[in-house]
């Protein structure tokens, strides 16, 4: 009896790989969900305040769990239940009577609420999704080479490895190859030997040496809100620095009105009171440049963040200093929290990053407006991002 065409081995190995399979395409759905929603996620208060070592629950609303599903329009909503029922008895109210939407109205709901599903991982992945393509702009060839980056190379094709990291053009070559020996047609089949991975290797590639000055406003005038923002931001650019460069130097300065370097620790959880006085803090920073990090041997970069309000009658020396922290620096970021859209509304007639839209006009000087949480994304990659690093090149 000849033999169907379409019978199956068993020792058809695909078979048994079936379920791995379907878990690395589920764990790939739920990583393009989750960059989907980074700007929400990183945002997310449990993050920023952990200690970035544990391992965090990450809601993704563009996912629901599987489940079986009961269309409640087709349930019977009202019945005579035992029998007992009396005429005139309220026994059910249509639902178009009530008020709509998830959550509302008085008493405990009927309706369906927002699915979500909710990835259990590390600070570490949701960073690594987060500065896949974040880098310091305008690195400029400097004496001292103390800066090295990570960089990982595609070089080398192996017979076992991860399967989603199968070369599938080199795997096809091998099966034609083993079926055209043999005799057969080119794509007879496939078997074990015929597999093909594609494997990386971790190369450090040297850098040139790179300073951040991390410049927070402290004041009176930052409520809770305009801390959040800032930790928020600073809690992300430390991390990025750290898992793609070695050896960066941060220092970590905060002021209100008057300028301090502060520990690592104090930076994220002490704050003051006072006024605000900025210019204390870009003058601290240029004192720590002159003393430690000539600008012909370091790449220096200065982020500050403010609630923009400062005293009037030291706007005309920030804007002095800011010049002068433009002709020693690769960058200066400025960030601005406007909390009327999510606090306490204070009063903003006129705001630093007014200021500096109208008085510095330098090439390096960058700068944004946060009003919401899931805008320190925005701000990420406004000092960080692709576009950043594009519009520095070649300015001298």
């Amino acid at each position: 009896m000849a033999s169907s065409r379409f019978s199956i081995s068993r020792e058809d190995w695909s078979l048994h790989r079936q379920g791995q399979m379907d878990q690395e395409r589920h764990l790939e759905k739920v990583r393009e969900a989750i960059k989907r929603n980074l700007a929400d996620i990183i945002a997310d208060e449990s993050i920023i305040t952990s200690d970035g070592k544990r391992m965090v629950k990450v809601p993704i609303r563009s996912m629901n769990e599987y489940r079986f599903r009961y269309s409640w329009e087709k349930q019977e909503r009202a019945g005579q239940g035992n029998g007992n029922s009396q005429e005139g008895q309220v026994i059910a109210k249509d639902g178009s009577a009530q008020q709509k939407g998830p959550g509302k109205g008085p008493g405990a709901g009927e309706d369906a609420g927002e699915d979500y599903y909710e990835a259990l991982m590390s600070v570490d992945e949701l960073g690594e999704l987060l500065f896949e393509d974040l880098g310091l702009p305008h690195l400029d060839p400097k004496k001292q080479p103390d800066l090295t980056a990570k960089k990982y190379q595609w070089e080398d094709v192996r017979k076992t490895g991860l399967q989603a990291n199968i070369d599938k053009k080199r795997t096809i070559m091998e099966a034609m190859k083993r079926n055209l020996l043999h005799g057969r047609a080119p794509l007879e089949g496939f078997s074990r030997q015929d597999l093909r991975y594609k494997t990386w290797e971790e190369k450090f590639e040297p850098q040139t040496s790179a300073v951040v000055l991390a410049m927070m406003d402290t004041s009176g005038s930052m409520g809770e809100f305009e801390k959040y923002i800032a930790r928020g931001f600073f809690f992300w650019m430390v991390r990025f620095l750290r898992t793609k460069y070695d050896n960066v130097i941060i220092h970590f300065l905060a002021h209100s009105t008057e300028a301090r370097e502060v520990t690592e620790e104090e930076f994220f959880t002490k704050g003051e009171s006072g006024g605000t006085r900025c210019s204390s803090v870009y003058d601290l920073a240029l004192r720590i440049i002159k003393e430690k990090y000539p600008p012909d041997l370091y790449n220096l970069y200065p982020f500050h963040f403010s609630d923009g309000d400062n005293l009037s009658s030291d706007n005309a020396k920030s804007v002095e200093l800011v010049g002068k922290l433009l002709e020693a620096c690769a960058m200066f970021g400025y960030g601005e929290i406007d909390a009327t859209a999510g606090g306490p509304a204070y009063y903003r007639s006129s705001t630093l990053h007014a200021l500096f839209q109208r008085e510095v006009h330098h090439p390096r000087f960058s700068s944004c407006i946060i009003k919401d949480k899931s805008e320190v994304f925005k701000a990420l990659r406004t000092f960080f991002g692709p576009d950043a690093m594009a519009a520095v090149q070649g300015v001298s």
